[in-house]
């Protein structure tokens, strides 16, 4: 006799107690999601949770063909107004602000990011959210694994971006596909973090030991020390990353199948690499590389969607996802300009390149260049307001990005005379 089993539709797949694994899983990772948000937003985890619920009544009530502009809309303003009251807290009222808010503002900016990834899949028909006629018994269910990507514990204070449809693939593949034990690349990423804070270690104490004073320090030490700077923030984000990585990893996500040699890829979700991003010879090869999945969901969002100046456009959105502030301003603008004038120039002298020293002169000239760059664009960044431009300009290191954008307009001018 034939034990009669059921079908399980989330996964296209004939079984029994598995139908509802997933459903458990779904619950795990969504509840715990909430938890740390509760724990470590406290009241201000609202912001998320009312941002989630707006996102669900949208889905439910607007039609699919305009439903990213409404999600994309609502999710901005709610992200701006609480940008906006920061800084009105810092600059007018000069009240400190909780860090528990600017944690939750932090993950709201996450948050928009896997929301506005959800509404370009269903505009573009890569997900259906809604359930057919023949799923209704299932139906209550079907919000669960939004929920759960939404508020995935894994990515919900660090990320890295992971699309929707990838997230529901892995949830309801772990039992027909387990991924091999991730401990070993787990202990591997966090021995990089420890490096890496090690590394953050010894320039924090240059930076004590070695004061900068701009009337009585060299141009060059000034350079230096503020090089050294950037690379302590910079570092900071590597460590975050790998942390968000590892955790994503033990919890089963990120694995591309083996490698040579049969080792297991767990290079599936990641946001930069310390060793691969630093090396960059190239403003623009050093931004596709930095932060890689918010690159990646820039660049859908904004640069393939714009007709007109795509690449300024997406800078400009990227200094109003950050929160408007002044150094963001600075900071996001000169790298918009830095990297169209690093095409320009590059188009210029790679027909003058015919020998091996010239190629590696400037390998070298063109990393220099870009570490300055993007030591002015992290510092501007960070300190967010008017000292960063000041900063910048007592050290001279300001004149790297004021004579790439320079450069630029010459280049540009003499392709219009040409």
């Amino acid at each position: 006799m034939i034990k009669k089993r059921n079908y399980c539709h989330a996964d296209h797949r004939w079984n029994g107690k598995d139908c509802h694994r997933p459903v458990a899983r779904y619950l795990f990772v969504s509840v715990g999601g909430c938890v740390l948000a509760v724990v470590t937003m406290g009241v201000y985890s609202t912001l998320l949770f009312v941002s989630a619920f707006v996102f669900v009544l949208l889905l439910c009530s607007v039609d699919s063909s305009c439903i990213h502009a409404w999600v994309f809309g609502m999710q901005m303003l709610w992200q701006t107004f609480w940008h906006l009251f920061i800084q009105y807290r810092e600059n007018d009222l000069h009240e400190p602000v909780s860090i528990r808010l600017f944690l939750a503002v932090s993950s709201l900016m996450l948050l928009t990011q896997r929301i506005t990834s959800v509404s370009m899949d269903v505009q573009e028909k890569k997900v259906t959210l809604k359930p057919k006629a023949s799923h209704r018994r299932s139906a209550c269910v079907t919000p669960l694994p939004l929920i759960s990507y939404i508020f995935s514990f894994t990515t919900l204070l660090g990320g890295p971006l992971c699309s929707y449809g990838r997230f529901v693939s892995h949830m309801e593949g772990l039992t027909l596909n387990p991924p091999p034990s991730p401990l070993g690349v787990v202990f591997l990423k966090l021995t990089q973090v420890l490096l890496l804070e090690l590394v953050k270690y010894c320039l924090v104490c240059f930076l004590k030991l070695y004061m900068y004073d701009p009337y009585s320090s060299a141009v060059l030490s000034g350079i230096l020390w503020l090089w050294s700077l950037g690379l302590v923030l910079r570092i900071q984000y590597y460590s975050h990353w790998r942390i968000s990585e590892c955790l994503s990893n033990a919890a089963g996500f990120g694995f591309w199948g083996s490698s040579l040699g049969d080792t297991p890829d767990w290079s599936g979700l990641s946001d930069g690499d310390f060793w691969t991003t630093e090396a960059s010879t190239r403003v623009s090869e050093f931004a596709r590389r930095w932060n890689a999945t918010t690159a990646s969901w820039l660049r859908r969002l904004v640069y393939v969607r714009c007709k007109c100046f795509p690449l300024f456009m997406t800078f400009g959105f990227s200094l109003w996802w950050h929160g408007l502030h002044f150094g963001h301003f600075v900071g996001f603008l000169t790298w918009a300009a830095t990297v169209k004038a690093d095409y320009y120039i590059h188009k210029y002298l790679q027909p003058k390149l015919s020998s091996t020293w010239r190629k590696l002169l400037n390998t070298c000239l063109c990393w220099i260049n870009t570490q300055m760059i993007i030591t002015c664009i992290v510092i501007a960044v960070e300190l967010r307001d008017i000292s960063s431009l000041r900063l910048l300009c007592v050290t001279y290191i300001g004149l790297f990005p004021l004579c790439n954008i320079i450069l630029l307009l010459i280049l540009i001018k003499l392709d219009t005379v040409c």
